[in-house]
């Protein structure tokens, strides 16, 4: 049963796979982060896949197909979710390590919807950290993922690219129009 004034966005879909130039076993960890009027009502806000050896071809894939589902609401749009993914592997010395980080916003629009998500991964900031960062194996991460989302402190951080995530979404929204939000699907009245 919804409120008056308020909307509810759910989400389903999945995280495909993953293309990385130098990981052999990987995994991913998501959540979502959303402004203070939106809720989760049902769902999974947060997971983690299962480990995925990538594939001998050339685009190293690393096959994860890890379902998404959650459902919304809110009586506001500002703050509309993102998806943000954090992916870990093993190095060498068969340590976990920071792969990559990316976000997305969760699609505007009702319908499926296929996204490729650049993941980064942070940089030291001098020569003598990144020769330290080698000899013991810990690559900087990041303490708080949100930064990702809010953008607020991301011109501080140093990134490269080490891939791409594929994202399914399948978005349904319920009472969006009755509030006169309009995000340029058509209207269906019966």
């Amino acid at each position: 049963m919804s409120v008056e004034g308020e909307f509810f966005v759910s989400v389903t879909g999945s995280i495909d796979f993953a293309e990385f130039y130098d990981a052999d076993s990987v995994y991913c960890k998501y959540r979502y982060h959303f402004g203070a009027e939106w809720s989760v009502v049902a769902g999974i806000e947060e997971g983690l896949t299962q480990m995925s050896i990538t594939g001998s071809d050339v685009r190293r894939l690393a096959v994860w197909n890890f379902p998404l589902d959650v459902t919304f609401k809110s009586t506001n749009p500002h703050g509309w979710p993102q998806l943000i993914l954090s992916t870990y592997g093993l190095d060498l010395f068969g340590h976990d390590v920071v792969r990559g980080y990316g976000v997305c916003h969760v699609p505007l629009t009702a319908g499926r919807h296929r996204k490729t998500v650049a993941v980064y991964v942070p940089e030291s900031s001098s020569s003598l950290q990144q020769f330290a960062a080698w000899l013991t194996g810990r690559r900087p991460e990041l303490i708080d993922m949100d930064i990702l989302a809010s953008g607020n402190g991301r011109e501080l951080a140093r990134m490269k690219v080490q891939g791409s995530v594929e994202v399914v979404f399948n978005v349904v929204f319920k009472d969006l129009f009755k509030l006169g939000y309009k995000n340029g699907e058509k209207r269906h009245t019966t």
